[in-house]
C-alpha cells in the first residue's frame, strides 16, 4: 500500500510531534464533599472495569470541582 503523501517526511508535515509528561498524581476527594465521593467511587469502579477513559474523566472533573478551588 502507498502512503497517503509521498513526501510524508518530518521536514514537511505541518506541526511537530507531540510528546506527552507522566501524569501528576490522581486528585484526592475534598474532605465533606458527596460530589468528590460520587466521583471517587466512580473512578474505582471504572479502575475495576479497566476503564481508564472513565478514570481520567472522573480525574478531570474532581479536579475542576469548585471544592477543589478553595484547597
Amino acid at each position: 500500500m502507498t502512503p497517503m503523501y509521498r513526501d510524508d517526511t518530518p521536514e514537511r508535515r505541518l506541526t511537530p510531534p507531540v510528546y506527552l509528561g507522566v501524569p501528576g498524581p490522581e486528585p484526592k476527594p475534598a474532605p465533606g464533599c458527596d460530589i468528590c465521593g460520587a466521583l471517587a467511587d466512580q473512578r474505582e469502579e471504572a479502575r475495576k472495569r479497566g476503564d481508564m477513559a472513565k478514570v481520567s474523566d472522573c480525574n478531570v472533573e474532581m479536579k475542576r470541582h469548585p471544592e477543589h478551588q478553595e484547597q
